[in-house]
């Protein structure tokens, strides 16, 4: 009975979220409409009233016919773009050149991917010995390019601040016999080239895309000793997260079959999987954007231009393929069995992946509007992986998250607003992330003044729990009912591959796969409209004597008023019959598989990953030796012990105090002559000892620092780290007072002062 109360609150919940949602757009729309119509009105009762109303319908029907010809044109040029683009091996899209550096298909185990140098254009300054970047972008149906498609992006942000950028791309077709783990030994591979290049720069900064975030992770985790810290932009890592009332995309492996249809799929594709049914996927997402808006905009738009709109379809239109044996492990592994997440993951026999061993310091970013990698799929692996916040503390490691309000999946890789605020704050950021306390953070932008490139920002760091992580959702009740789709999908698989599947490969031969590929509707509405389609022979001429007569109508005519409003409302009820497919997608779902008799079938499949308790984690050896160590040690411990006592009384960190603690950490002396990863272990163990004994380790300063100038000098470097005075919150000037007295050390004279005032 518990079970069922829980479905029907469950279902409850649902519909009422995607009522709500609608009502809420309705109301919203309805005030539109009103506006809008009541600007219609008097524009034609103006038109009819002056008699030029029929003079407007002229001008609009060239006007319109004239536009029609010039779309009917730029997809024609689509078409051909898309036949070039193939035929020159799909290259990425960057508008930068580059070199290659490495190619994966001569190592042991080959692969298509290849290491890319991006050669920095004219004006811009490359120094080798700072640390590199290294971009992975989604292997997810596209090709790559989309982290590096303009100036303001990824890679324009790192080249501007004069670090060496690699990009790892891949070619359409995956090597024979390829698989994820050959992609993870090709990228390894890459790391060590790029270190071997630059001996003297730091270990690279690692970038992963959406699903190259996970890619990233992966090689991060059976990798610790090769990647420094690591952005993960959008990236899904936990997939049966999400939001009730919205975020539907996962549920399509228990409406669809589990992973059935990518082995059937495969099958016909004489095993290859093609890429283009994922991007498919992806446009049924929002078709009133991918289907009708984005058409309507080139077409209402087409005298600005049409170069934006040819630029993104070189990329969305390049459909890239997998081995049967990749898109199998993804499925399985991440989209339906959630196993990354969990701990279970292996990347081959023998090799678990354990989120865990990443010792680099990780970057989330996010987005509310994100509805293909919303902020619970970015971040609750961080909630499954630790059990809690203080373990990533007593871990050493470094997790800091960002959630943007409102721009979309695409935007985090190609929108010029998010590089130019988001994507540069985090690349200043990776400069000093290492001197930042371990723990996980929020961290925080906001804007201050200027506008452009000279727009000035605050940016900081809060310490938090994992509650804070979790209150970004509607909760994780609908989760256990994942797990039925779980084991549903292996039993079909099972079945598939004992019944059906040798009947199958056995029908499909590579002409028939290549002409299934040819047939899909993302390929084939761009080839019907290319120039090898005799019914478009004519188009390049009409084209051309349109634009040399073209006569736009007044941008106050009615009729194009009308058309606007016309597409609006297209637009609008295409949304709408999207919400409702929406609801019923999900009120489906959890009819079927958050059941009784759902949670029983699937209870084999609810495990979580057993996670260590308080004492247990106390008992580290890493912790013991820490702790055993709480007397020992001079200067450098004793500034680094200082400095995170005032972190942990303060609960956040402004970048400013952290581009200080890294000046002070890597330029001066006695930090300067000290190893990096000597001065980060010092850090973690240090941490350690504040976490775990936290009022012994303030009392041992004493011990540290023996001597008056020793004190002297410790305590003037902690201060130049935390600021002035005033700036400092009671909590940290208590503290601040506290490790005074400790070292027997008088009280600053602003401290005297504001005391004699009170």
């Amino acid at each position: 009975m518990a079970a069922l109360g829980s479905q029907l609150q469950l279902l409850q919940t649902a519909t009422k979220l995607h009522a709500e949602r609608s009502r809420h757009e309705l109301e919203e729309q309805r005030a539109v409409w009103q506006k809008t119509n009541t600007a219609l009105i008097e524009s034609f009762r103006k038109a009819a009233g002056d008699g030029s109303l029929g003079q407007a319908w002229s001008e609009y029907v060239r006007d319109s016919g004239e536009r029609f010809v010039l779309m009917l044109d730029a997809l024609r040029r689509r078409g051909d773009m898309f036949y070039a683009h193939e035929a020159a091996g799909s290259p990425p899209v960057l508008i930068y050149d580059y070199e290659v550096v490495m190619d994966a298909r001569g190592l042991p185990r080959p692969c298509n991917y290849m290491l890319l140098r991006i050669l920095p254009k004219a004006g811009v300054t490359v120094h080798e010995w700072k640390r590199p970047y290294v971009i992975i972008d989604p292997r997810a149906g596209h090709g790559p390019g989309i982290g590096g498609f303009k100036t303001d992006s990824q890679v324009g942000v790192a080249l501007s601040d004069g670090h060496p950028v690699y990009f790892v791309a891949f070619r359409p077709m995956p090597e024979p016999d390829q698989t994820l783990a050959c992609v993870t030994h090709a990228e390894a591979a890459f790391l060590r080239e790029i270190m071997r290049r630059h001996p003297g720069a730091p270990q690279p900064i690692v970038v992963g895309n959406c699903q190259g975030g996970w890619a990233t992770a992966i090689l991060a985790a059976t990798n610790p000793d090769l990647a420094g810290p690591i952005v993960l932009n959008g990236s899904p890592m936990s997939y049966w997260s999400g939001r009730l009332g919205q975020d539907p995309m996962r549920y399509n492996g228990g409406m669809l079959g589990g992973v059935l249809p990518a082995l059937i799929m495969s099958d016909l594709g004489h095993g290859v999987f093609d890429g283009a049914h994922l991007v498919y996927n992806f446009e049924k997402l929002n078709p009133a954007r991918t289907w009708f808006r984005k058409y309507f905009e080139l077409y209402s738009e087409i005298d600005q231009d049409d170069g934006h709109f040819l630029d993104f379809e070189r990329w969305w239109g390049g459909f890239y393929l997998m081995n049967e044996a990749e898109i199998r492990w993804i499925v399985e592994n991440l989209f339906v069995g959630n196993k990354l997440a969990k701990g279970e993951a292996r990347l081959e026999t023998g090799r678990p992946i354990d989120l865990k061993a990443i010792r680099a310091p990780i970057i989330v970013f996010a987005s509310h509007g994100d509805n293909i990698t919303p902020p619970q799929q970015a971040l609750n692996w961080i909630v499954d992986t630790y059990a809690d916040e203080s373990e990533i503390e007593i871990r050493g490691q470094r997790i800091i998250y960002m959630v943007h309000d409102q721009v979309g999946h695409l935007g985090i890789f190609v929108s010029s607003a998010v590089a130019k605020r988001e994507h540069t704050q985090m690349a200043s950021t990776l400069k000093t992330i290492e001197a930042l306390a371990p723990g996980l953070y929020e961290m925080k932008i906001d804007d201050i003044a200027g506008e452009g490139h000279a727009k000035r920002f605050t940016v900081s760091f809060h310490q938090r729990k994992m509650t804070d992580i979790l209150d970004l959702g509607t909760g994780r009740e609908e989760e256990p009912a994942f797990a039925a789709v779980a084991r549903m999908s292996e039993q079909l698989a099972e079945l598939y591959d004992a019944t059906a599947r040798p009947i199958v490969q056995a029908m499909v031969t590579p002409q028939m796969a290549e002409m299934a590929r040819a047939m899909h509707p993302v390929r084939l509405k761009r080839t019907v409209m290319a120039t090898r389609n005799p019914a478009m022979a004519m188009l390049p001429a009409m084209a051309d004597n349109v634009r040399a007569s073209r006569t736009p109508a007044a941008e106050d005519n009615p009729f194009v008023a009308l058309e606007r409003a016309w597409a609006d409302m297209v637009e609008q009820s295409i949304k709408a019959a999207t919400d409702v497919r929406a609801a019923w997608y999900e009120t489906a779902f959890l009819s079927i598989y958050a059941s009784p008799w759902a949670h029983y079938y699937g209870h084999t499949h609810q495990t979580e990953r057993t996670r260590k308790s308080k004492d247990e984690l106390r008992a580290l050896p890493v912790v013991i030796e820490a702790l055993a160590a709480i007397n020992k040690g001079g200067l450098p411990e004793a500034v680094v012990r200082m400095m995170l006592l005032l972190a942990g009384s303060r609960g956040n960190v402004r970048r400013d105090r952290l581009e200080r603690s890294s000046e002070l950490l890597t330029s001066r002396s006695p930090f300067a002559e000290m190893e990096s990863a000597a001065r980060t272990r010092m850090i973690h163990m240090q941490n350690l000892m504040v976490h775990f004994e936290h009022e012994a380790s303030l009392q041992a300063l004493a011990t540290l620092l023996p001597d008056a100038a020793a004190r002297k000098k410790a305590i003037e470097m902690v201060d130049y780290v935390a600021g002035s005075w005033e700036e400092m919150e009671t909590r940290t000037r208590e503290m601040s007072l506290a490790m005074r007295r400790v070292l027997d050390l008088p009280a600053p004279l602003k401290s005297i002062d504001k005391a004699a005032a009170e």
